[in-house]
């Protein structure tokens, strides 16, 4: 089976972490096709490469982006309109803790990642997922530290972690998430934010199995359900696991 019959798969992030972790999983599904984002084109290719090596049923393939990047993305977006035509879903996923620099720059850092490159992202990738012949979803990955509610909670999870860069962006992804909701709920599309919880990754010195995380294989299995429809019932939701979080 061609690609372009396949359902194609966008996940931002993908060389590591959760992000590869999913794509592994949904290549298990014969019928999957991954696009493999990743702002390294060396650190991409040696993910495909392994992905390719387990002889999974489904189909990979490097794309390189940069959602810190404007032109990153819309250069992106182009070559998959080339190759395949259409979008069947989108992971944002990439994300970065903005762990140097001033506060302003960590600051910038976090939102550029994490809030202003999804949004930029549906934007640039629309017209794509338009023309999907299936439902076509967005999943936002966000985190339970972008919760108002939970931060005002003096013993809320979480309670002693700062970062407010990071918490901040990832708040502000929510109201991404739910614009987008908003937008392209009434076209038929399912729009998520879905925190993966604490969960093993690159993303900070902390995200350590040894220090109490998740393994990656927890973190992503989630992200399929939604994108097989399991929840769509809950579109427009800030969903973990196991139900949503408040706002």
């Amino acid at each position: 089976m061609a690609p372009t019959e396949k359902t194609i798969i966008l996940i931002t992030g993908a060389n590591s972490g959760i992000g590869f972790e999913l794509a592994a999983q949904l290549l298990s599904n014969a019928s999957n096709h991954v696009l493999l984002g990743s702002r390294s084109v060396e650190k991409g290719e040696a993910a495909v490469k392994e992905l390719q090596s387990r002889n999974l049923p489904g189909t990979v393939e490097l794309i390189q982006l940069d959602v810190a990047s404007e032109d990153s993305i819309f250069a992106a977006a182009k070559e998959v309109e080339s190759k395949h035509s259409r979008l069947d879903a989108l992971v944002n996923n990439a994300a970065v803790a903005g762990s140097s620099g001033s506060f302003a720059q960590r600051l910038n850092e976090c939102f550029r990642t994490n809030a202003t490159g999804p949004a930029v992202m549906v934007e640039a990738f629309a017209p794509l997922l338009e023309k999907s012949a299936s439902t076509p979803r967005i999943v936002n990955v966000t985190s339970g530290g972008g919760s108002i509610a939970m931060r005002l909670d003096p013993n809320g999870p979480g309670k002693n972690i700062k970062n407010v860069q990071y918490r901040a962006s990832k708040s502000a992804l929510n109201m991404v998430m739910a614009c987008q909701a908003v937008e392209y709920g009434p076209r038929g599309w399912k729009v998520f934010a879905f925190c993966p919880g604490y969960t093993a990754s690159n993303l900070s010195a902390s995200n350590k199995v040894e220090l109490g995380a998740q393994p990656t294989s927890e973190g992503a299995a989630p992200i399929v359900d939604i994108l097989d429809g399991k929840r769509d019932g809950e579109h427009g939701g800030y969903l973990h696991a196991k139900g949503q979080y408040a706002w």
